[in-house]
């Protein structure tokens, strides 16, 4: 019988699901208080911001302060001397009202276009998904390769865009497009919102995707039109992503550099510089990274306040 009674406890013991303890090691486990666990889960990723973004902030605002020479060596405390030299320059004054210029131009006409092809992508329809990719396509082109390529159609002897216009009678001898403050720079913003289009075409896709297609058919029902329909039913309903649109765009936009550059370098006569540009040229041209370090710090001032402005006030209207 003690044989049997010893079997059956070892036995006992082997099965499946059944974990005996040892004695002596029932012990409680310590337990995380509940505040803490966002904390710990998004840790790491502060982590890494603060290495990836406030070390840099605080590395430029001390050299917007000092006086560095043209190889990085910080020689002296200025205080806010490259501030107000920056400030004083009128062809800073002149890119800040430039840059804004782009800026709304871009954006406005990206959302402006991207709306309705956004309309018409939502439609089921044959070759909707062909459609789409044609769309969507050029995103996967890099800015640099995207301005490069127009550069070659506005050149002012062989490009595309003169061959065209003087094939149908609208130019008598081609334009130099890219030599002209007044051709140049609306050029470059017309290439600016094209290049912009896919990625709000994709966020206005995800909106449209996400209104049910009930309340379209029970306001056609109701006799309500497609303009009635657009302007009481999908812009209430899509003005969360056309902020979020506007917003990222406006980041985006802003801090552009490529098609500018890559297209002009600013000229002709520092006629198309946009603060990003005016920056790079400081640092790596004229060999002032004092005052391109200060051009920066206003640039991110300037895109936090529009970007507070334009939330308060998308938050206003909501309300």
């Amino acid at each position: 019988m003690i044989e049997n009674h010893h079997t059956s406890s070892e036995n006992r013991k082997r099965l499946p699901g059944i974990a005996i303890a040892p004695a002596g090691e029932m012990r409680a486990r310590p337990r995380i208080p509940r505040a803490l666990v966002p904390w710990l889960l998004i840790g790491p990723s502060l982590v890494l911001a603060v290495v990836v973004i406030f070390y840099p902030f605080v590395e430029i605002v001390q050299l917007s302060l000092h006086d560095v020479s043209p190889f990085g060596i910080v020689r002296g405390f200025v205080g806010f001397a490259n501030y107000a030299r920056t400030l004083d320059d009128p062809v800073f004054q002149a890119t800040v009202l430039r840059t804004l210029e782009w800026t709304v131009a871009v954006v406005g006409g990206t959302v402006i276009i991207s709306m309705p092809v956004a309309l018409v992508l939502a439609q089921d329809f044959h070759g909707r998904g062909l459609a789409r990719t044609l769309i969507l396509l050029p995103w996967s082109m890099s800015l640099a390769m995207a301005a490069i390529v127009w550069l070659w159609a506005f050149n002012g002897n062989y490009g595309m865009v003169n061959s065209i216009l003087e094939g149908a009678g609208l130019i008598a001898k081609p334009l130099q497009w890219m030599a002209r403050a007044e051709t140049a720079f609306p050029v470059e913003i017309g290439v600016g919102i094209l290049v912009s289009i896919p990625f709000t075409v994709t966020i206005f896709l995800g909106g449209l995707a996400s209104i049910p297609g009930e309340i379209y058919e029970a306001a056609w029902i109701d006799g309500a039109g497609a303009l009635a329909q657009f302007r009481w039913m999908t812009l209430p309903l899509m003005r969360p992503f056309v902020t979020i649109a506007v917003v990222l765009n406006m980041i985006y936009v802003f801090n552009s550099f490529p098609i500018i550059w890559v297209m002009t370098e600013g000229g002709p006569d520092n006629s198309t510089h946009i603060l990003v540009t005016y920056l790079y040229e400081l640092a790596f041209r004229i060999g002032r990274p004092g005052l391109a370090a200060a051009v920066s710090v206003a640039m991110l001032a300037i895109v936090l306040v529009f970007s507070f402005a334009y939330l308060r006030l998308a938050e206003r209207e909501a309300t």
